[in-house]
């Protein structure tokens, strides 16, 4: 089914239309917001940015609500979800404002405080909607809902990014500029907020009642809590795996996110409003490939098994990457942005529905929590080896190289796992 196929679908339900709603104001808000940050931190006009630079600025942003995600599935599990939804979206709300009154008045550090207490709060709204979502659709549409909605958000956020850029453009390079940008963010989620209220108070679960005592006993202490859902997960095989792979190819994706910016900025640029049109044009693309991969990934799952469907677009980012990476081209290297896009929403969406599928509701906060912290945390850790890597100019040939081998060690792993997992017919005809 195509993906406006599979949305139809989805959409006939009246509790997904409501958390469906909530994800795409949200999001979208998340890239207004998103589009004022970036703008101050990384493309300010007198700024050519290394690459030292750009890691400790991921780490900053990124590390610290990452932090926040043990407590946000532990408290998820043990809160009702549609008020997490609700009460988060009002804190991000009143921070965005916060932060937009702040970078008014000129360059201060609470800016960046602000900033890091909208993305960590971020955290228990995305925990939120991931838990909740097989409250509000079949098991066998799981698949369909997962590529539709974080796909639909992230385009969302993409739409949201240039409406951010073009209110900046109206508000001029001033910090006021980017404090109209937060403060129409700001409205965007208390937006959210009131979507959010469409959903009943017990809508999303959990449903503690009929949960066992393990599950009470956890909730009361975030360490156990989240060693609890790490043992949840180690112990089935299919989620753990596909963790494994969406980690390691966050590491990836965070050296290639450096690059393009540091090229952008320093090499095909001169860097400012310039670097920033052109990094623009190129997650542009790269969003249009999230889209892409969106779609396919339901088609090609219904056809062949998810690790095939994974160990080949692994396959298919290691080639990209030599022909359209490796000549540093500034009419190449957009493609090579599409084509990442697309290779990485498409094992996204198979991981985030293996995951939904081999853990139990009872865990699932906890689970989607250590989900969080290592799609965070290995991408700064990608930043961070770029950082140690990679050029002030951008250009690095062997590294890109040594990406492309990654990405194709990783493919080999799913193939031969694939062929040492026994299919279902096999199980069944030896029973």
């Amino acid at each position: 089914m195509s993906f406006f196929g599979d949305l139809r679908v989805v959409l006939r339900g009246s509790r997904f239309r409501r958390l469906f709603g909530t994800r795409l104001v949200s999001q979208f808000s998340d890239g207004v917001y998103q589009a004022g940050l970036a703008g101050f931190v990384f493309f300010t006009p007198e700024q050519h940015t290394s690459a030292g630079a750009v890691a400790a600025a991921f780490a900053v942003l990124l590390l610290p609500f990452s932090v926040v995600a043990p407590f946000a599935g532990v408290l998820i599990d043990r809160w009702p979800r549609r008020q997490v939804l609700l009460l988060s979206s009002l804190a991000k709300a009143a921070l965005a404002a916060v932060s937009a009154l702040v970078v008014a008045g000129g360059e201060n550090p609470a800016f960046f405080v602000a900033a890091l207490l909208v993305l960590s709060v971020n955290r228990f709204f995305l925990s939120g909607l991931s838990a909740g979502l097989p409250y509000v659709v079949p098991r066998e549409k799981l698949m369909m809902a997962n590529a539709v909605t974080p796909t639909s958000g992230t385009a969302a956020s993409f739409l949201g990014a240039g409406t951010g850029a073009a209110i900046g453009l109206l508000g001029g390079d001033e910090a006021l500029g980017t404090g109209a940008i937060l403060f129409v963010a700001a409205l965007g989620f208390a937006g959210a907020a009131l979507v959010s209220l469409t959903l009943r108070h017990r809508e999303l679960g959990p449903h503690l009642e009929s949960e066992p005592e393990e599950v009470r006993t956890a909730v009361r202490n975030v360490v156990r809590g989240m060693l609890s859902g790490v043992r949840h997960l180690w112990a089935r095989p299919e989620p753990r795996d596909a963790l494994a792979t969406i980690g390691a190819h966050r590491v990836l994706f965070g050296v290639s996110t450096v690059m393009t910016l540091l090229l952008y900025n320093n090499t095909f640029t001169g860097g400012g409003v310039a670097g920033l049109a052109g990094f623009s044009v190129a997650m542009g693309l790269s969003g249009a490939g999230f889209l892409l991969g969106a779609v396919a990934t339901p088609w090609a799952t219904a056809r062949m098994a998810e690790g095939t469907w994974i160990a080949s677009q692994l396959a298919v980012a290691s080639v990209v990457l030599l022909v359209f990476g490796l000549p540093f081209s500034p009419v190449l290297f957009p493609v090579a942005a599409f084509c990442l896009g697309f290779v990485s929403q498409g094992v996204k969406v198979t991981v985030d529905t293996l995951v939904q599928r081999h853990v139990d509701d009872a865990f699932r906060g906890r689970v989607f929590s250590v989900y969080d912290v290592m799609f965070n945390a290995t991408f700064v850790l990608g930043a961070a080896l770029a950082a140690a890597l990679i050029p002030p100019s951008g250009v690095g040939p062997v590294v890109v190289t040594a990406m492309a081998v990654a990405y194709l060690a990783i493919s080999a792993l799913w193939v031969a796992r694939g062929l040492r997992v026994p299919k279902p017919e096999t199980v069944r005809r030896s029973a």
